[in-house]
């Protein structure tokens, strides 16, 4: 007789246990399950927006996705997005992701995922940074984060673990207050010279790093000199950049179909041009050698975020709690487990 299935409970608390201090693990996963989306072992349908005609800024995405090898799940992950929630002190996003069992389908366990979502965003961007800055020959030594919010927090933390040091970093944010916090931050942690730079314009042209992490729903960057020293950008609000300085990069992306939707930038760029060859290739292609970024060229990196990514991490984090004895099981959870009653 099948044993009934269990269902189980992860807090944000446990995940958060699960993965700091292991941000290199978490890096190498990510890498890992990039190389079995490019090996054609993963789903990773579209994501699926819920938008409200009264509350255009607001939203909740649902991503579902299924990854093979060791990481061997499906799942989907449910995060909203509420940009006023930052004025009254609570964090933009907030997301559960569910996990279901391969071979029967039943779902097994339920975690809080702004953690999860936030690893994966910053090891992905870490990884892209540490590639495409090896592949150029030299590692940047002076970073600009154009946005200061969690995200932020985690990508300096990720680059940070991968290797990177800083002489000189730059923080631009539309909340002089905001940036003035996160600089506090990272006089905390960092030994370089911290300057809060009062224009986009002046953060872009003082950083060879350049990380966009804002909420922004359209391009507010519209200018391609103010990257004529060819900086690395990673590109992880999606939205930042005006077409014409994406047709004037060098483009890697995530996933091509995956970018090319909901008018990011790189979408925005196809519309205007009626074709995607200003995309070089993707972070597998990079990984793999297919494509090699050039040192006189921007390099722009911009990744949709894909539900791979989330399960492979998330798997991770069960399999954590599991192996130290505090998975939290639901008791009863599955009532109706007899065909006839």
């Amino acid at each position: 007789m099948t044993q009934s299935p269990s269902f189980a409970v992860i807090s944000g608390a446990q995940v958060h246990e699960a993965v700091s201090g292991r941000e290199r693990r978490v890096i190498a996963m990510v890498e890992d399950a990039y190389r079995l989306h490019g090996e054609g072992r993963t789903v990773n349908p579209d994501s699926y927006f819920l938008r409200f005609p009264d509350e255009p800024a607001n939203r909740i995405i649902a991503l579902p996705a299924s990854v093979q090898g060791d990481v061997n799940v499906h799942g989907i992950k449910w995060i909203s997005s509420f940009p006023g929630n930052v004025a009254g002190g609570v964090p933009r996003a907030s997301a559960v992701l569910i996990l279901n069992d391969t071979a029967t389908g039943y779902p097994f366990a339920c975690l809080e995922s702004s953690i999860v979502s936030a690893a994966r965003t910053a090891a992905s961007a870490s990884l892209a940074a540490a590639r495409l800055a090896d592949a150029r020959g030299e590692r940047p030594r002076r970073v600009g984060f154009f946005g200061v919010g969690l995200i932020a927090r985690y990508i300096h933390t990720y680059l940070a673990a991968n290797g990177f040091e800083f002489d000189e970093l730059n923080v631009h944010d539309l909340s002089r207050e905001h940036a003035e916090g996160f600089r506090d931050y990272l006089a905390r942690t960092e030994g370089g010279r911290i300057e809060i730079r009062d224009s986009a314009e002046d953060l872009v042209r003082s950083s060879d790093l350049v990380v966009f992490a804002t909420v922004a729903g359209e391009p507010h960057v519209t200018e391609p000199a103010w990257f004529g020293h060819h900086p690395l950008v990673l590109h992880v609000s999606l939205r930042d950049l005006a077409p014409e300085i994406i047709l004037d990069a060098y483009n890697v992306v995530d996933d091509v179909e995956h970018c090319m939707k909901a008018n990011t930038s790189p979408h925005l760029a196809e519309q205007k041009v009626g074709h995607r060859d200003f995309v070089a290739g993707t972070l597998y292609d990079v990984l793999t050698g297919a494509t090699t970024p050039p040192a006189d060229r921007t390099v722009v990196f911009s990744p949709f975020g894909l539900g791979v990514l989330d399960l492979a991490v998330a798997r991770y984090v069960y399999d954590h709690v599991a192996e130290s004895g505090d998975l939290h099981e639901v008791p009863g959870f599955f009532h109706e487990m007899k065909r006839y009653g």
